[in-house]
């Protein structure tokens, strides 16, 4: 019998999700984000359950999209971080990569480069979260330079990034809109470019943001980016169920101390369950006690310090339901969200799903 940890993907939930984004914006192109092993959903499956409704899909980096290729992903696949070496760009051509352009030496290799067919261009502009892109005040050039190569395809998507977007109360997100809207190279293109802005916090709540092309990562595996409900985002479904079992009970007096470090002591004579997950499983290390954990459907808190392959959870107060050994236990899912575990660790939910390692099967619904 194998080891009961594993990672349940919902992938209707996957399509809903994808169909939510869709329908909040029925007048863009939904490229869905793939990166990071599609947030830990596994890329390959999930690009391969999406593929009939979308149009592209979006990864980090050329790594990812030639896995993409070896899986028969046919779709344009768009590089957000662009090319890192000159050579880059004759693979982006043979693999029908699309290229992020955020900088000067990216765009002098793509002029530079000696192709057969032209290759697809999206022109990322600095909005304000200064990280990736040209200043808006060099986007017409970096533009016109693109547009007048034999090597770029004639339809450049201009796009930027929001900063706060999932800060409903932050007006950082109109700023960026109008200094994108503001930098756009409408003398060099009287028809004007496409453009994209709206990542998934964009998509649920700044309707103003919505573009030709829009990009939904995180609310694709249903997770909302808001701390606070919103209604849109409330009704997406999650797609990852993080489970194992109980491998082990024992019950202690109150006094005794339990896990590496005897961080935690009982207050009472306690009931403690075993689990079979640890942060070599993607669970933080140093989720503190206190952090809810799902057994036999009632939250229980986690207890003790997190160990590699275990965890301990107080199970005292399922007094009508005593936990035994092969009891299911949840780590996140639908019944305890991600963003909840995420808030009890101090991190988010973005990092938990994508760090979860290929020792955790994926079993796929």
């Amino acid at each position: 019998m194998s080891r009961p940890t594993a990672a349940i993907i919902d992938l209707q939930a996957l399509r809903h999700n994808y169909g939510l984004a869709e329908s909040l914006a029925p007048n863009s192109q939904t490229i869905p984000m793939v990166k990071a092993n599609a947030y830990g959903h596994g890329a390959i499956e999930v690009a391969t359950a999406l593929a009939s409704m979308a149009p592209a899909f979006g990864v980090a980096c050329i790594e990812e999209a030639i896995a993409l290729r070896d899986a028969n992903i046919s779709q344009p696949i768009l590089l957000l971080e662009g090319t890192f070496t000159a050579d880059e760009v004759t693979q982006a051509e043979h693999h029908n990569l699309w290229l992020m352009v955020e900088n000067q030496p990216q765009l002098d290799a793509i002029l530079a480069a000696d192709l057969s067919h032209q290759i697809k261009v999206w022109l990322g502009v600095d909005t304000g979260m200064h990280r990736l892109g040209f200043q808006p005040e060099d986007l017409a050039a970096a533009y016109s330079a693109l547009k007048a190569s034999r090597n770029v395809h004639d339809e450049i998507v201009v796009t930027s990034h929001f900063a706060c977007a999932d800060d409903l109360n932050n007006s950082a997100t109109s700023q960026q809109i109008a200094t994108f809207d503001n930098s756009l190279p409408r003398d060099s293109d009287p028809a004007m470019p496409m453009t994209s802005l709206a990542n998934s916090a964009a998509i649920l709540a700044w309707p103003e943001a919505q573009r030709d092309w829009q990009r939904p990562g995180y609310m694709l595996y249903g997770n909302s980016p808001f701390a606070e409900p919103q209604a849109n985002a409330d009704q997406l479904q999650p797609v990852m169920s993080f489970e194992s079992a109980v491998i082990s009970v024992r019950e202690i007096p109150a006094g005794d101390s339990v896990g590496y470090g005897a961080n935690w002591t009982a207050q009472r004579q306690s009931h403690i369950a075993t689990v079979a997950v640890g942060y070599g499983d993607g669970y933080p290390r140093h989720a503190p006690n206190g952090t809810p954990v799902l057994v036999n459907g009632v939250k229980c808190p986690l207890v003790g310090r997190v160990s590699m392959d275990m965890i301990t959870v107080d199970v005292t107060d399922l007094v009508n339901n005593r936990a035994k050994i092969g009891d299911r236990a949840i780590l996140w899912g639908p019944a305890l969200p991600v963003n909840e575990v995420a808030a009890a660790c101090n991190t988010i939910g973005y990092e938990l799903l994508t760090r979860m390692p290929d020792r955790v099967p994926r079993i796929y619904r």
